[in-house]
């Protein structure tokens, strides 16, 4: 297998998927529809779809009833970076090489676009009731994880906890630094991954594995992100580095160092590959998966 050429022929279509569902720019909210479809057009690695589609393939899955999911995950990703780098927030002008959301729209276009994006998943995730394949039981669970997932027991929780925390300076705990990883960066791709695993059909048990791997894949892709908000440049990342230090946030890296927080990284990544490895004792295999996972060990951007 050729991992890059079979990564970019998925990223491909994954962008197909996503463009025939983002809303069409007419009217007199042609603006809100504008600034959401630039938000969600400025690219990136199309992660957590890309991690929902394999976990249906690893799974069985074969149909298209899961493609308004992976839609709607990538919006609800979408809408969050672009509430991210608001000024009251991080306050970012650059996202994937792109001036942000606000920087081209303005605060208010870009706080409606956000909240468009985050209300157009579910109404995008919901056109799968209208599709063949999989049964309305598992759309319906598959719905309620995302639902959870991005609200304020996951995503929205964290991202809280993530603002509160930069009053706190040396007063963070790596206890509450993993409780903001897990819920601001870990939670999307555990729905991604368990909204996938449901939606093909998973049992119980195989949910709960795939839900403890997607703990680990988040951590650890969250873990490299700080890593390289440290080493790498705005060239290569398509966003400002060094923000981190700029909005005076503590990081894996600040708490542990680079060394440690690289070896960490990789063993985390490494027991989420051996979890989902297990499952091919049940004749459930994905090998694109699993390179999908070590290549984030890796990845510069």
């Amino acid at each position: 297998m050729n991992f890059d050429r079979e990564l970019q022929d998925r990223v491909n279509e994954i962008e197909t998927i996503i463009k025939a569902y983002l809303p069409e720019e007419s009217g007199w909210a042609k603006t809100v529809m504008e600034a959401m479809n630039y938000s969600v057009n400025v690219g990136g690695k199309r992660l957590r779809p890309m991690l929902m589609a394999e976990t249906y393939r690893l799974f069985g899955g074969a149909d298209k009833a899961i493609e308004p999911f992976m839609a709607a995950i990538e919006m609800i990703h979408s809408y969050s970076l672009v509430h991210d780098d608001l000024p009251a927030m991080d306050n970012d002008e650059y996202r994937r090489g792109k001036k942000t959301t606000w920087v081209v729209y303005g605060d208010a276009m870009a706080i409606l676009a956000g909240d468009g994006l985050l209300n157009y998943a579910f109404e995008t995730a919901l056109k799968s009731f209208e599709m063949s394949g999989s049964d309305a039981g598992r759309k319906a669970k598959a719905l309620s994880i995302l639902a959870k997932k991005a609200g304020v027991h996951g995503m929205i929780g964290g991202q809280t906890a993530d603002i509160e925390a930069e009053n706190l300076g040396h007063q963070v705990t790596i206890e509450h630094l993993l409780f903001i990883h897990e819920h601001k960066t870990a939670a999307l791709i555990q729905a991604a991954m368990m909204a996938g695993a449901v939606m093909a059909g998973a049992g119980e048990e195989q949910i709960s594995l795939v839900e403890k791997a997607a703990y680990e894949i988040g951590i650890a892709f969250q873990i490299q992100d700080d890593i390289l908000d440290v080493t790498s440049s705005l060239e290569t990342l398509g966003k400002p580095v060094g923000s981190d230090a700029k909005n005076q946030k503590t990081t894996y890296v600040t708490l542990k160092g680079i060394e440690e927080a690289a070896r960490e990284q990789r063993e985390m990544s490494d027991h989420a590959v051996k979890l989902l490895r297990s499952l091919e004792e049940e004749g459930f295999q994905n090998e694109f998966l699993m390179e999908l996972i070590q290549s984030l060990i890796t990845r510069i951007k």
